[in-house]
């Protein structure tokens, strides 16, 4: 044998003997790269990547929990958690937005981004392909179903006789789920275990999309987290989702496989900051404080004083200044605070018009500003949304309603859904039947991705809800009490058609 080929021999037995040495400390699922990572000591760790370019890169979902705007501020459980971990870090946060779980399993897998920072469900399946962190919280899958017609006047057991409650009754059931996610594979299993005959349609929309349609009528299952299930309940009331479909399962955040060293400092993070009372706090924040669906029927409906509320002379002064009924305004107030100076939202919005601390400052108001200042703070930016609009929608009771609208969900939003009115030759100055429906298309990735659409994903239902409750209790405040404050009825007395309404 040459010498050449002796070399040769050496070589491949060496190269055969690292490969047996590196397989034998794959255990547990783990993968090779990581023990080659370790061999080599001057390997630049990912972690090391990140600190050199100054950011942590993280894709997420939008959705009302995860990463959402809020009067133009970002919230949600995910990117609060992020913003955390990110300070621990010392590193910027680059989070960019995507809903398409296999384009994020892709991203991930080529390094465009560092994390998956989403409400992954962990499977070992998954494990596979990515390494999950430490576990963010415990959730299970739960059926989403609508309650029966006319269900607020049954009794429990007659809603109950009329709801999915045994996993057997799926059987012949269409349920729809988010293509790519954990829910098809859960309840193909599902569909085995009871001898088939459930019917699974994967579909390109997230799992509140599909809630969000099952609460409109057209489609009739779908699955999702139970946290997740039981916040759009307080949107929802007339859906359900007592039933499981899974046992308790962990949910984390995802990396790299071969991200030793990011998964490592992350799981330690994770560890430690679930035993803090700061994310005892988020935690109740997003899914424990649900916001109830409020009630029109104030207290002053019963009296006979005419008086909505303990501020009426300021309401009316300020409604003056601006050119709006008072009641209006009233109504608005109502909304936001119920009259109750000191509140504070979840969200950080504060006083009378629960305006956001940035919007606030530009008037020079804080939290310690009086009822007075914060009504004309909040009517002054009323006008200012009004000014924007005066040139294009001239009908008065028209622009209310966008203005209405901008002043929950912010005027980039309203514009937006215009711009998609206008793009599909609806009336982008007309509310009701066209605005409206397009600013609800903008939860849906076909519309909020559309060239036209500068300000992204927006939970429309909310402010859909917002003006017409507003509107609802002003048409109430009208034919309770009239422009001067005189009762238009009292208690076992009906006024005169008289007054003014």
């Amino acid at each position: 044998m040459t010498k050449s080929l002796k070399n040769r021999a050496i070589i491949l037995l060496l190269l055969v003997q690292s490969t047996l040495f590196l397989g034998s400390c794959n255990r547990g699922g783990e993968s090779r790269f990581r023990d080659v990572e370790q061999m080599i000591p001057d390997r630049v760790t990912q972690l090391e990547m990140i600190r050199q370019n100054g950011a942590l890169k993280v894709v997420t979902e939008y959705n009302s929990i995860s990463y959402f705007l809020y009067r133009g501020q970002p919230l949600g459980f995910q990117y609060e958690m992020l913003q955390e971990l990110a300070n621990h870090l010392n590193l910027a946060l680059e989070v960019s937005v995507c809903n398409d779980l296999d384009r994020n399993f892709s991203d991930l897998r080529e390094g465009k981004v560092d994390m998956i920072a989403m409400n992954l469900t962990v499977t070992s399946e998954r494990k596979l392909e990515v390494a999950f962190t430490a576990p963010l919280l415990q959730t299970r899958q739960v059926l989403v179903q609508r309650k029966p017609l006319q269900w607020e006047k049954m009794n429990r057991i007659q809603q109950e006789s009329a709801l999915v409650r045994n996993q057997l009754d799926l059987e012949g059931k269409l349920v729809y789920v988010q293509k790519g996610s954990v829910y098809e594979a859960r309840l193909r299993s599902l569909s085995n275990e009871i001898g088939g005959g459930i019917d699974i349609e994967e579909v390109n929309l997230e799992s509140e999309q599909l809630i969000q349609r099952v609460a409109l009528g057209e489609i009739d299952y779908t699955v999702c987290d139970e946290n997740v299930g039981l916040v759009n309940t307080t949107y929802f009331p007339q859906l359900d989702v007592g039933t499981a479909i899974s046992f308790p399962q962990h949910v984390a955040w995802a990396v790299n496989i071969r991200s030793d060293s990011l998964k490592k400092v992350i799981d330690q993070w994770v560890t430690d900051y679930r035993k803090t009372s700061k994310y005892a706090i988020l935690y109740n924040k997003y899914f424990k404080n649900r916001h109830a669906n409020r009630n029109i029927h104030s207290e002053y409906y019963t009296l006979g004083s005419g008086k909505i509320s303990q501020f009426d002379d300021i309401i009316r002064k300020e409604s003056e200044r601006i050119g709006w009924d008072w009641r209006l305004l009233a109504s608005v107030i109502y909304q936001e605070s119920r009259f109750n100076p000191e509140a504070v939202s979840w969200a950080g919005a504060f006083g009378l018009m629960q305006l956001m601390p940035v919007t606030a400052g530009s008037y020079g108001i804080t939290m310690d500003s009086t009822p007075e200042e914060q009504i004309r703070a909040g009517a002054s930016f009323i006008k200012w949304l009004d000014n924007r609009f005066n040139d294009e929608i001239t009908d008065q009771d028209e622009r209310i309603k966008f203005v209405l609208a901008s002043y929950n969900i912010g005027l980039g939003h309203i514009q937006d859904a215009r711009r998609l009115a206008e793009r599909y030759e609806s009336d982008p100055n007309t509310w009701y039947d066209s605005v409206d429906e397009w600013l609800l298309k903008k939860s849906d990735p076909v519309y909020y991705t559309d060239p036209v659409v500068r300000h992204g994903f927006a939970r429309g239902i909310e402010t859909y809800n917002f003006v017409r409750d507003i509107l609802g209790r002003y048409t109430h405040y009208k034919n309770i009490v009239n422009k001067d404050n005189i009762a238009v009825w009292q208690p076992a007395l009906i006024k005169s058609d008289a007054f003014v309404r």
